[in-house]
């Protein structure tokens, strides 16, 4: 049973611009609101809903989840998921070891205080200082904001963490920059997906690792939102040709449930002793079994082989809309991440797609950000992108 709210409440803080309807139910990949309107939805929670909604497997797994009537326990004491789901996250990865905690913001954090903690261990304080990119986005808390590129982010907060920097993406600067005596780690996004879904180059990402590896420098890379089979393997890193000293996922990790993780090498994680970090619910057993299933969904080599079928028929449905509309900059992207660089503010065309019954998110101020569930199909894939293209003009 839903509920209709009578009014827009002001007991929530205004953090976010929030669209006027109220949505109440969820099918595939469609969303409804309370005047049983329904919308095509490109968003996915802001990559979360990989599975889309009203899934049947998600709902067997948290039906599941309640009936042992254990939610949670804390990290005092062993439950069976998260141990499962960190065997499996091992196996499928280059990581030895495996932190869990509740959002991808939380990861990112944790993973700076496993950088440090390694970095004191091997070079001493002085090694300490972390490197982000220009255009990065890796959380609003006070580490992860100070390695975020977005002034209107960054600016209301100051004076931010210490010792964390943001370079241009560019070598040459970067090996002025990441010295063996003072840099721990460098944060990338293999996919800048707030900074305007901008695929960085195969090429840069395995000469940064290059020179990381040179520099005995840890390699952090964020795949919050690009990955967990969004660009059609389970991890990003997967076609990049190199691996990680750190990995951070979250988003579509638990199906919406709050969950994020640390993937690390055995090498940083003997650095951390109990109680250099910690978590109450990060990994408990109700949100570790749904996102047991969850993995097991994005893992299967048929849904990613779907997700390459899908960004194949993205990019010629893309180019398409680009040849006919003089309003579009640059159209980029992998698997079912792709962002629309276009002339106008791209909140604009947000507003008018939401006319059409298209759900959208903005990535910078002239970027529209397209995220469908990974188990859209062609024929609503196809929808979506001519409901871009009439909003577009």
């Amino acid at each position: 049973m839903t509920t209709m709210l009578t009014a827009v409440t002001d007991a929530l803080l205004g953090l976010y611009r929030r669209a006027p309807m109220e949505l109440v139910r969820g099918e595939g990949v469609h969303l409804y609101d309370s005047e049983g309107r329904a919308y095509l939805d490109f968003t996915s929670g802001i990559a979360v809903n990989a599975l889309g909604y009203n899934d049947a497997g998600v709902k067997r797994a948290l039906l599941e989840a309640a009936e042992s009537g254990v939610l949670h326990v804390s990290n005092l004491y062993r439950t069976g998921p998260g141990e499962q789901l960190a065997d499996k996250l091992v196996g499928a990865s280059f990581a030895d070891r495996v932190f869990f905690c509740n959002s991808g913001a939380e990861a990112n954090e944790g993973a700076f205080k496993m950088a440090r903690k390694w970095g004191r261990q091997v070079g001493g304080v002085a090694k300490h200082e972390i490197v982000s990119l220009r255009g990065a986005f890796h959380g609003r808390l006070f580490g992860t904001v100070a390695a975020t590129d977005r002034p209107q982010y960054r600016n209301p907060f100051r004076p931010l963490a210490g010792g964390i920097h943001i370079h241009e993406r560019d070598l040459d600067e970067l090996a002025q920059v990441i010295t063996a005596e003072q840099t721990c780690a460098v944060i990338v996004e293999p996919i800048q997906g707030e900074g305007g879904v901008r695929v960085l180059d195969r090429g840069f990402l395995q000469g940064l690792r290059e020179l990381t590896r040179e520099r005995n420098v840890l390699l952090i890379l964020d795949e919050i939102q690009c990955g967990y089979g969004r660009t059609g393997t389970l991890f990003a890193y997967e076609q990049l040709g190199i691996a990680p000293d750190l990995l951070t996922i979250a988003k579509p990790m638990a199906a919406g449930l709050p969950m994020g993780a640390v993937l690390l090498t055995d090498a940083v994680g003997q650095a951390m002793q109990p109680g250099d970090h910690g978590t109450t619910f990060g990994g408990g057993p109700f949100v570790a079994h749904v996102a047991n299933h969850v993995f097991d969904r994005v893992s299967d080599p048929a849904l990613l082989g779907h997700v390459k079928e899908m960004e194949a028929l993205m990019c010629e449905l893309l180019a398409g809309v680009q040849r006919r509309s003089p309003k579009i900059r640059a159209v980029r992207g992998r698997g079912l991440m792709w962002g629309v660089d276009v002339t106008e503010p791209a909140k604009d065309v947000v507003g008018r797609a939401l006319e059409q019954g298209l759900l959208l998110v903005g990535a910078g101020e002239h970027t529209i950000r397209l995220l469908p569930p990974l188990v859209i199909n062609g024929e609503a894939l196809t929808e979506g992108v001519g409901r871009l293209e009439r909003a577009i003009g």
